[in-house]
């Protein structure tokens, strides 16, 4: 299982940012029939943004690599770069194999056709003969607890459905290599952890080399072997696992209360600010979570909140779907309040994502850039011990005193 599997040389991606549409044929057809919309923006320069700039690194044969960083790190466009759906602007990869790739929700799944037509044809899509889909079908359906199901068209199923057939084909393609994006975040949890071993067996046993992307530090640390550490489009640390989360997490860990976007009306919707304000009653340590943001145009997706303890485990989450009434989705711009579990909270350092959802197989996005709050030590007898609460949670006590009554003395007992 020795020898290099991928090889990447200077790699960088540059994207052309700004007004959409102004040299596509779209736009064209607009300028001729019903003239310049923007005739400003046509001529204005074109800006550029840098996803990813020069990366060096290189993968043996059977490695499991996890690679960590937070969103507009550059980790989705480096496993689309290794696909192929993108060409680099610069540097080389060379891969040493045949490649699979499970990088979005759906990817090579038509709607109108069964679970078994899509399994032939996502099969297809990634390089795996028909013969040899054959030959594994009966092992990918029972994979993916899909039997019931394989011959309903997958525009019925749900996320999860469509999440566990199209790992199921990924995993038993015959690559060499294997690229695995988020999308394992939609399965649940028991099917997660089947995809996370099924990963490491396939890496051990068959000298698969895999590069696996996931905010799951815990599943990064428990499966890969390896971790490389991006941040704005740079590798900035390549070494073990359990060192790159670590210091990955103490970086995010940067004390943050408010952020706030310039408004963009371009824009259907917008979040333009998220802060962290505390509440009026000071014993119990509330905080409340103030979010304005700004909806221009229909239909609105539902703002997401995700909160993770300082191991990056999730640990409570909500969404607008919860609110008593719409008005929150009327075109205009609307503060919304919500009051964070924190009285339950034991001490520690606490992150808050704030996002959107548009319902359907892709998962919530957050923002790249994190709220962050740290809850002290109570004050308890294990503290002015110096001991630490031994618990994530801080409840209320939930102690009562029921009475009493008279017992016998010893003597009277042993008579």
């Amino acid at each position: 299982m020795s020898g290099v599997s991928i090889r990447v040389e200077g790699l960088a991606k540059r994207f052309a940012i700004g007004a959409p549409g102004q040299s596509g044929p779209l736009s064209r057809v607009r300028q001729r029939w019903g003239g310049s919309q923007q005739p400003q923006a046509a001529n204005a320069p074109q800006r550029t943004f840098w996803a990813l700039q020069d990366l060096n690194f290189t993968v043996q044969r059977g490695e499991i690599l996890g690679i960590v960083g937070r969103n507009g790190a550059g980790k989705s466009t480096l496993l689309k770069l290794l696909a192929r759906i993108l060409t680099p602007t610069a540097g080389r990869i060379q891969l040493l194999g045949r490649l699979g790739a499970l990088l979005e929700v759906g990817t090579g799944f038509h709607p109108e056709l069964t679970g078994r037509d899509n399994t032939f044809l996502n099969g297809a899509i990634l390089g795996m003969p028909r013969r040899e889909i054959q030959r594994n079908f009966d092992e990918i359906v029972a994979f993916a607890e899909l039997a019931a199901f394989i011959d309903t068209p997958v525009k019925f199923y749900s996320s999860g459905m469509y999440t566990r057939l199209a790992f199921a084909v990924a995993a038993h393609l015959e690559s060499e290599i294997l690229l695995v994006d988020e999308v394992l975040a939609v399965g649940d949890a028991a099917f997660q952890q089947k995809c996370l071993g099924k990963m490491g067996q396939i890496a051990q046993t068959e000298g698969r080399t895999i590069l696996f992307v996931s905010h799951a530090t815990n599943a990064i640390q428990a499966l890969c072997t390896r971790a490389l550490l991006l941040q704005q489009g740079r590798l900035v640390m390549d070494g073990a696992p359990a060192h790159i989360i670590q210091t990955y997490l103490n970086r995010f860990a940067e004390t943050q209360t408010h952020l706030e976007n310039l408004p963009d009306p371009a824009q259907p919707f917008q979040i333009l600010q998220a802060l962290l304000v505390e509440g009026e009653e000071a014993p119990q340590r509330p905080l409340r979570l103030q979010v304005t943001y700004a909806l221009r145009q229909h239909p609105a997706p539902l703002i997401t909140v995700q909160l993770h303890n300082s191991q990056d485990q999730p640990i409570y989450y909500t969404d607008t779907s919860f609110l008593p009434d719409g008005r929150h989705h009327e075109i205009g711009q609307h503060t919304l309040h919500l009051d964070l579990p924190t009285a339950l909270l034991g001490p520690g350092t606490y992150h808050l994502g704030v996002g959107t959802w548009h319902p359907g197989p892709t998962a919530p996005h957050f923002l790249e850039a994190g709220l962050q709050f740290t809850l002290p030590e109570p004050e308890t007898r294990l503290a002015r011990h110096n001991i630490r609460w031994p618990s994530a949670l801080f409840p209320p006590p939930g102690w009562r005193y029921l009475g009493s009554e008279n017992l016998p003395l010893q003597q009277e007992a042993r008579s």
